[in-house]
């Protein structure tokens, strides 16, 4: 990764710290919430770990907060994001990352994020937070999106919106498959 794209780990790291004091709950009790092993969630709070996206969802959604609050850096009023730049994170499972270009903002419930996803495994998400609503909007190349039991094929220019506090799926079908997820939180 380029020092633009690199993960913020600190900020993940303090974020993970104040969010679990927040919600009262001890490193153990966080953890087995999210399904993570209590040494991964140690690692990542001391900014030694390395959270695939994955992870950070589980955290998010244990912890009942955006996913955006666990990587997001505090915004000027003006904002440019330059192609290649911005928080991302990887998946584990796919060739699949995530930049969150927008966060919520404290009046609203909605992160704003640019996927760059190649084909091979699926992206396969577990349900988020009751409420939340993915909204995509496919820029380049073709992909399968949508709940698992129903996914939809979508070309360049086509819009899909669907539950994502249901399993749901994203998955390339051709290179270079690039969109752009809004993420509205209930």
């Amino acid at each position: 990764m380029t020092e633009g794209t690199r993960l913020p780990l600190d900020r993940i790291a303090s974020s993970l710290r104040r969010e679990r004091t927040r919600a009262g709950l001890s490193l153990s009790e966080l953890a087995k919430r999210a399904g993570i092993a209590k040494s991964t969630l140690s690692q990542l709070e001391s900014a030694s770990g390395n959270p695939s996206v994955e992870t950070l969802w589980a955290l998010s959604v244990a912890l009942d907060v955006p996913f955006s609050t666990l990587v997001d850096p505090p915004r000027p009023a003006v904002q440019i994001i330059r192609a290649g730049e911005g928080p991302t994170v990887p998946s584990e499972r796919a060739d699949y990352t995530a930049t969150l270009l927008s966060s919520s903002p404290p009046a609203a419930r909605r992160d704003i994020y640019l996927l760059r996803v190649e084909p091979g495994s699926a992206r396969d998400s577990d349900p988020h937070m009751p409420g939340t609503v993915e909204h995509v909007i496919v820029a380049t190349g073709r992909v399968l999106a949508g709940p698992q039991d129903e996914p939809v094929e979508l070309a360049a220019g086509d819009y899909l919106s669907y539950p994502g506090d249901v399993p749901h799926t994203c998955r390339a079908l051709e290179p270079g498959t690039t969109c752009i997820m809004i993420m509205q939180h209930g």
